[in-house]
């Protein structure tokens, strides 16, 4: 089996449209002005702007560094959570090794077979879930707008994900009532390894370090850290092979928040991005000089009780 590697692509520009004026959940940059005041250090928010993430969708992976949650998004990559979820069930991913951690990049793990990189599960290959259709169930709130070759597309939020989309106006013209979107390989971010293949993932998965845009509609996003977001940096750099002596870091257990004893199980609670608290909090993370950051650099506040 060959390596699980990344290959460059350029971004694609299929999704690529015009960014219009934002409509119900879509908060435009000049109207995140009107909102309810609410203290922004630390963060804290009224109970109701916070939303708790389902135990069934909430994955632990138990380090020597702690916890890191991830929440899963079956509504996006269904295949790939499914696959996830029957995997960490099996326990397949307990005890395994990041093989691959490059610095500035990201953290690669999930080869439970012989660890080095060229494994699989014995389950099958699972088809590129790249970008999705997001309809009125999936509120999107837009943040700004990205240039994409000779176009521009809104970016902002769906739940705790930055991702990129069309905007909610062009459902109507569509016979899904729906539009595309993918998302954005931010820090924080667990994407799927694959070979060349674009239908060849299998089991092992990365975490994103920081953000590769090049990544974006190449690698199909599962996922996003919601817990233990300060530990994406602390797997030792190395790669399996390259390195001698490199002692690599390993997940000791993986299990979903649901599977776990009610005592042991972290609640997680993320602040709602369709809450007027969001866009308060928003409003909080201008630059000096107006404008917003990268969204990749907007981490949306999270609270485990």
């Amino acid at each position: 089996m060959s390596h699980r590697m990344f290959f460059a692509l350029a971004l694609s520009t299929a999704l690529v449209g015009n960014a219009c004026a934002a409509e119900n959940s879509e908060a435009t940059a000049n109207d995140i002005s009107a909102v309810a005041s609410a203290t922004v250090t630390g963060f804290s928010a009224p109970d109701e702007a916070w939303r708790t993430v389902d135990p069934e969708n909430l994955l632990v992976i138990d380090t020597k560094y702690g916890d890191i949650g991830v929440e899963l998004f079956p509504e996006i990559a269904p295949n790939h959570v499914a696959q996830i979820k029957t995997l960490t069930r099996q326990g397949f991913y307990n005890d395994v090794v990041f093989h691959r951690v490059i610095d500035g990049f990201m953290n690669q793990t999930g080869d439970g077979t012989n660890g080095n990189g060229t494994g699989d599960s014995t389950l099958p290959d699972i088809e590129a879930e790249f970008t999705f259709r997001r309809g009125a169930d999936m509120p999107f709130t837009l943040v700004t707008a990205k240039k994409v070759g000779d176009g521009e597309i809104g970016v902002g939020f769906y739940k705790n994900l930055q991702i990129a989309s069309q905007p909610t106006s062009q459902a109507m013209f569509t016979k899904d009532n729906k539009v595309d979107a993918f998302g954005l390989h931010c820090k924080g971010v667990t994407s799927m390894a694959r070979t060349s293949d674009p239908n060849s993932a299998n089991s092992q998965f990365f975490l994103m370090r920081a953000q590769a845009e090049h990544l974006d509609t190449q690698y199909s996003i599962w996922g996003n850290t919601v817990m233990g977001y300060d530990l994406l940096e602390k797997p030792q750099v190395g790669t399996i092979g390259d390195v001698p002596g490199w002692i690599p870091d390993r997940m000791n257990t993986v299990e979903l928040a649901s599977d776990m004893g009610e005592n042991e199980r972290p609640t997680v609670q993320v602040l709602r991005t369709d809450h007027p608290a969001f866009n308060n909090w928003l409003k909080s993370q201008k630059k000096a000089d107006g404008t917003f950051p990268n969204v990749c650099e907007l981490s949306v506040p999270t609270r485990v009780l």
